[in-house]
């Protein structure tokens, strides 16, 4: 009896630990959007200048994706995290010194951090909660920190100006450092002695591996599009940039609703692959609204975010239900995060240059649309309930 209930309190701390470094992943990223424009003004930057403030963090996510299993091997899964959060809160506290280049600088470094952070999870949810993937995986989704950082950018950055605005959202790796501390005694055991490259394999090679990092793609491209570039596109049809601020966190908000309520409705579903379309459908239907009435932003920005929200934590439960160890789950998980991430970082400079080429914001909207039918086409695909061939752990992720 003594034992189930430590065994119950190592999970509850170890659940409550997951859900404060899940929600320290996005907020330093979201943050940057409603108040670009005045960044844009201080600093002088072009807007191609001012896109690297939304794009830098995921080109270093889909950059250095690939090696955060590496990490987790040398140092253990535990360890690697808890110094991913570390290196995420001094970029944090670099981009908010001051100087133009501490602004780049910062924004490379906590990229770096939450890259290691997004790939790691999926394989402590693979190895801690192998019977319950999908509730796990949205509980881990329900991050309020972006939402937290969108909403409050532009009030915040009006009263103490642009560094506190963005160097308020600091206190979400800070809490989940905290939090992550009693994981610490109980780390995996490091191998070091078993190495494996960063890339290639048999996870690259399987088709349902690409399908379910295509999804993740051409979904997060389609996010951070509409991260960097929302409060531009609605201060264009008359809102003001409070306004504006207030429906970018409305987004992150509505982005989050798929954590509470996606994870069970997966764990009943055989397959996943209507489930999947529908959420391509109702991004789509964003996109169209957005396009005909821009004025009723309101109903269109949060079917947008549960759309894309629904899309992105889909392709993160995929990749435990599609694995079949914590290994091969990291595998996977650097695979996703790489390719989709570097697909995500050409979305904001997409949009950006599509909208220099016309002068307004419909074309990008309408391309928004079309890409959205292949987000849906790919969720028939990757909802499939297919597995990975079946691959010996190339190390061992238990703990001591």
């Amino acid at each position: 009896m003594v034992i189930r209930r430590k065994f119950n309190a190592h999970k509850a701390l170890l659940i409550v630990g997951l859900i404060f470094v899940a929600t320290s992943l996005r907020g330093p990223v979201t943050a940057v959007a409603p108040i670009l424009g005045e960044l844009q003004s201080t600093f002088d930057l072009s807007s191609a200048l001012a896109g690297f403030l939304t794009t830098l963090p995921l080109i270093a996510f889909g950059v250095l994706s690939p090696f955060a299993a590496i990490f987790a091997r040398e140092y253990g899964l535990e360890r690697a995290l808890f110094g991913s959060l570390l290196i995420t809160i001094a970029g944090i506290a670099v981009r908010s010194a001051g100087p133009v280049w501490c602004l780049y600088l910062g924004t490379v470094v906590f990229g770096a951090g939450i890259a290691v952070s997004t790939v790691l999870l999926p394989g402590i949810f693979k190895r801690d909660f192998p019977a319950h993937v999908p509730t796990i995986t949205g509980i881990g989704a329900i991050s309020i920190g972006a939402a937290f950082a969108s909403a409050t950018a532009v009030p915040l950055s009006n009263v103490c100006g642009w560094q506190i605005a963005l160097g308020s959202v600091l206190v979400f790796p800070a809490v989940a450092l905290a939090a992550w501390l009693p994981q610490l005694r109980h780390p995996s055991r490091p191998t070091p002695d078993t190495p494996s490259p960063p890339h290639g394999g048999p996870v690259w090679r399987s088709v349902i591996a690409w399908q379910v990092t295509l999804l993740m793609g051409v979904t997060s491209l389609l996010y951070y599009a509409l991260v960097g570039w929302l409060p531009a596109i609605l201060t264009s049809s008359g809102f003001s940039a409070s306004q504006a601020g207030t429906l970018h966190g409305v987004m992150q908000f509505a982005w989050a609703v798929p954590g509470l309520v996606l994870g069970p409705i997966v764990a009943g579903l055989k397959d996943q692959r209507w489930l999947t379309a529908l959420m391509g459908i109702l991004t789509g239907i964003a996109f169209v609204g957005l396009y005909i009435a821009p004025s009723l932003a309101a109903l269109w920005v949060p079917c947008f975010g549960l759309g894309t929200g629904a899309g992105m934590l889909l392709a993160l439960i995929f990749i435990g239900l599609r694995t079949g160890n914590a290994s091969q789950a990291a595998t996977l998980s650097g695979m996703v995060q790489c390719i989709g991430n570097l697909l995500a970082a050409c979305g904001p400079p997409l949009a950006g240059q599509l909208h220099h080429v016309v002068g307004n914001w419909s074309l990008p909207i309408a391309v928004g649309g079309v890409l959205s039918v292949r987000m849906a086409a790919l969720g028939t695909l990757a909802g499939r309930a297919r597995m990975i061939a079946a691959l010996p752990s190339p190390f061992p992720y238990n703990r001591n």
